[in-house]
């Protein structure tokens, strides 16, 4: 379906349940029909009451009233079996109105995690959110109101026309079109209302960016005192968007109306014309009403779709915001091939990374070599690229050029791109310097690395991790809830918890960015010793590839590659670039002869 009619892409997720769905149809379809098939018999009731048939009087002087009460049983039947109808089909629009909210979050839910990290940074948590909540709870309302304002109004049109029609050409097309005139100056606006609901979802999700930020980011807004900004930023933030929602709000009602004037004169025209027929003895009283009746519905029915356009306009920006979303592709295409079992290896050639304005490279014809079981500490300024190169690993960052291989001289080396993404992932780990823990256990934080770990796994990697001193003074042990993002930790303990989590998750390329910044010098070396040990006690060797500006951290290292605008400029032991290198003596503060 076009992606210019986000609202009738929503329409089709029905499609997910075809059976409630039809049943739901074919309800509402029953309750309009039969609508007009009541007015249709009230109106024949009526013409039995003017001819003098309902209520007739007897020789005796009594008064026969069967034909009255007839009537009244059927009328009683029918409304009570359209109330039954209605009853159902509504009960079942709000069921699978619940159900495809389900489902449209379910997929945001799974594309967010589907897309690449260059889309979060670009997008924010703002967006996600709101598209989650906000846009989707707004899409629900819209679908639950498809059935009532738009599916069964358009049902009742066709039922209550054709009777119209039936009783006289003219009384029926005249106000259909009177209704669609004014329906279409409906849709119409509906187009700026679209606009300015945009522009409402916009200052939405700047609200949500910065209660976002400002919960998460309580510790540093404390520390500096900023509790007065931050408040008087939100509240501009929300200022603007009741303003925006006061535009959209202030359209609605100021254009809204005519349209509504304009379809209630197809009831004018219906009385007016019904006398004018009733006079000519081709329609009688009981039609009449019944006309009457019909246009009354018909036109409260229309009205009550003016009442709801803007929940329609509201649900076309928020669709339109979704399927933004939906319809986004990563630019990271997994591979078929898997990595070979054993040790693994990088070769970097000839590797760029260009930002997306191109003007200028991040990483420029990187090349480097790390063998099966090497330690290699990557040093440079800030802002050279460091992370971006760790980032390569396990592609969460796409190269530009050149070529990234991974493997061993025994077994064959494999370009990265190549590779099924899941597979590589499971096999090269990079840890962040920011380290991220789940609002859970400590045992499930660490088995999201390796599910089927046994308490065993966890504590064997806790210990290479030196992490298991935070394991004693947790109350409970492996069951403590960590709290947000590990907040009842230190800094040390997240980074130790996560690193213990990346070597239980048995990597056979582990990148550190920075990992151990927040750890002793003698907490560092007895890991970096836990990990060279591996090849010994578990038969398994761990390359290593670290970012570091710490002396103590280097020193721990097989090699050193330095990077320096972007390019790997040298790579050796410690000892012989402060030898040789002026520009790394500098960074790391060390003299020639050190």
């Amino acid at each position: 379906m076009s992606k210019s009619y986000p609202l009738l892409r929503c329409l089709a997720l029905y499609r997910e349940m075809p059976w409630r769905f039809a049943l739901t149809a074919t309800l509402f379809a029953a309750s309009n029909l039969s609508m007009a098939w009541q007015q249709w018999l009230l109106g024949r009731a009526i013409h039995d009451v003017e001819l003098g048939k309902a209520v007739v009087a007897q020789a005796d002087g009594s008064l026969d009233y069967s034909v009255a009460l007839g009537w009244l049983a059927i009328l009683v039947a029918v409304a009570l079996g359209r109330g039954l109808i209605q009853y159902l089909g509504g009960l079942l629009a709000l069921i699978i109105g619940q159900d495809l909210l389900f489902i449209l979050r379910e997929r945001i839910f799974a594309q967010v995690q589907h897309l690449d990290l260059a889309y979060h940074r670009e997008h924010g948590v703002g967006g996600m959110v709101t598209r989650t909540t906000r846009d989707s709870d707004k899409l629900r309302d819209a679908l639950v109101n498809f059935w009532r304002q738009v599916f069964e109004t358009a049902l009742l049109i066709i039922a209550t026309v054709g009777m119209l029609c039936w009783y006289s050409p003219l009384l029926g097309l005249v106000p259909l079109v009177i209704t669609l005139g004014g329906m279409a100056i409906l849709v119409k606006q509906t187009d700026k209302l679209v606009t300015l609901d945009r522009a409402v979802g916009q200052a939405y999700d700047n609200v949500n960016q910065n209660l976002t930020e400002g919960v998460s980011g309580v510790r540093v807004i404390k520390a500096f005192g900023l509790e007065p900004s931050r408040v008087a930023d939100f509240t501009t933030q929300v200022n603007q968007f009741a303003f925006h929602s006061r535009q959209a709000l202030a359209y609605a009602c100021s254009h809204i109306p005519l349209p509504q004037i304009i379809i209630a004169l197809g009831h004018v025209w219906v009385l007016a014309y019904g006398a004018h027929l009733v006079g000519k003895g081709e329609l009688n009283i009981g039609e009449l009403v019944a006309s009457v009746l019909l246009a009354n519905t018909l036109v409260l029915r229309v009205e009550g779709i003016g009442r709801v356009m803007q929940v329609f306009a509201d649900a076309r920006a928020s669709a339109a915001r979704i399927w933004e979303l939906l319809d986004a592709r990563p630019t990271i295409v997994s591979g078929q091939h898997k990595l070979p079992d054993g040790e693994l290896g990088v070769r970097l050639d000839k590797v760029s990374v260009h930002p997306a304005q191109k003007d200028k490279a991040i990483l420029q014809q990187c090349d480097l070599n790390l063998r099966p079981g090497e330690i290699i500490a990557l040093v440079g300024t800030t802002g050279s690229g460091k992370s971006t190169l760790l980032g390569l690993l396990p592609r969460l960052i796409e190269a530009d050029e050149g070529l990234i291989q991974l493997g061993n001289d025994q077994q064959g080396w494999q370009d990265i791109t190549q590779l099924d993404t899941e597979n590589l992932r499971r096999r090269v780990h990079v840890v962040a310097q920011e380290s991220f823990l789940f609002s859970d256990t400590l045992a499930a934080n660490m088995r999201l690395a390796k599910p089927d770990a046994s308490d065993e796994d966890i504590l064997e990697a806790l210990r290479l991790a030196s992490a298991d001193d935070v394991l004693l003074r947790l109350e409970n042990g492996l069951d403590t809830r960590i709290g947000d993002r590990g907040i009842t930790l230190s800094g040390g303990q997240r980074q130790r918890i996560c690193l213990a989590r990346a070597l239980l998750g048995q990597a056979s390329l582990l990148g550190l960015d920075d990992a151990t910044s927040a750890l002793d010098a003698a907490t560092e070396q007895r890991i970096i010793d836990n990990i060279r040990q591996l090849k010994h006690s578990q038969g398994r060797s761990l390359s290593l590839l670290i970012v570091s500006s710490k002396l103590s951290t280097v020193l721990l290292a097989d090699k050193v590659a330095l990077l320096e605008q972007g390019r790997i400029v040298a790579v050796g032991t410690h000892q012989e670039l402060a030898q040789h290198n002026s520009v790394y003596r500098e960074l790391m503060g060390v003299s020639s002869g050190q």
